[in-house]
């Protein structure tokens, strides 16, 4: 029998076609939604499994003895029980950075819609308002010459560096992980304590994994040591920022503003108070899903599960787990 690979959930008809077009000789595809009956009897044969974390607990890889490989879609792997994982002595690769451009781009326009009052702006022309704001009252900025401070220098991290430089900022960044002296050169960033970048960057811009040590690691007194002029960029997971503590500095003028493609609840309540907020840009997490992007992720995911059938070891084991 074809060693089974295990979907889930379920995509459209067209992204479907897309990952049975790169799909490798010699595998079977099975499609299901997880916590479904189909899903569960796909599972008790399937020796991988593709797709997006969802209801990946203890439960998950008891109904399957055979897996050898969670491949996901994703960057994050935050929706994984790890040590359900661990127990079962499962890999658990992420998407190989198929996504790192779309989020780069985005964070980017993020950083732009909130400096540029894109939305106001927008919905003032599209309610028949043109040029209603007073520009001292509204003000627009440029992004030339600011400060921007990345909080995790990873893929993405590099890619929004190398995407923001062309905006004449100056870059540094904070991460556990340090560059090199000459790594730092190429790319045009300098290192900084976490502490320091907050104080001094007028951009600050996420991009760390969701953990016990990034969970709320932007708080009351993260947000009391940053400019009233500064902006916060969050484009890798909601949990990461204190969201009662983000609304209060927002509120009271502690920064001036925020970009958000994530949120700590997702879907969020109708009634969310940063809804309400005029100097916050919202945007459904979706910085990672591009078009271009799910063929990369396919054959990211497939060429890993290939290694791992060949008896080879799997890329991209998240950190975790290595």
């Amino acid at each position: 029998m074809a060693p089974k690979i295990l979907f889930a959930p379920r995509q459209s008809q067209v992204i479907l076609d897309i990952a049975r077009s790169l799909m490798p000789p010699g595998f079977e595809l099975v499609v299901a939604d997880p916590g479904t009956p189909e899903f569960y009897q796909a599972a008790g044969d399937a020796e991988y499994f593709l797709g997006l974390a969802r209801q990946m607990g203890g439960e998950f890889f008891r109904s399957a003895p055979k897996l050898k490989l969670v491949q996901l879609l994703s960057a994050g792997y935050d929706r994984v029980d790890v040590e359900a994982a661990r127990k079962a002595k499962v890999p658990v690769a992420n998407n190989g950075g198929a996504n790192a451009i779309a989020v780069a781009e985005h964070t980017l326009l993020l950083m732009l819609a909130v400096l540029k009052r894109l939305v106001r702006l927008h919905n003032d022309v599209a309610a028949g308002r043109w040029r209603a704001a007073d520009l001292a009252e509204a003000r627009v900025y440029e992004l030339s010459g600011k400060t921007l401070g990345i909080v995790g220098l990873g893929n993405i991290g590099k890619k929004v560096a190398r995407r923001a430089a062309a905006f004449d900022v100056k870059i540094q960044y904070y991460d556990v992980a340090r560059l090199t002296e000459d790594q730092e050169d190429a790319l045009g960033v300098r290192f900084v304590l976490f502490t320091e970048l907050l104080r001094t960057s007028d951009v600050v811009t996420l991009h760390v994994p969701l953990d016990d040590s990034t969970r709320r690691m932007l708080g009351a007194p993260e947000f009391a040591m940053m400019k009233p002029t500064a902006i916060l960029v969050n484009t890798c997971r909601g949990p990461v920022v204190d969201e009662d503590a983000l609304h209060r500095a927002l509120v009271v003028g502690q920064i001036a503003a925020a970009g958000l493609d994530v949120l700590v609840e997702e879907p969020p309540a109708p009634n969310h108070p940063l809804f309400a907020l005029p100097n916050v840009t919202l945007t459904p997490h979706s910085a990672g899903p591009t078009w271009e992007n799910w063929a990369s992720r396919f054959r990211n995911g497939f060429d890993n599960i290939q290694r791992v059938a060949a008896g080879g070891r799997p890329r991209w084991v998240i950190p975790d787990l290595a």
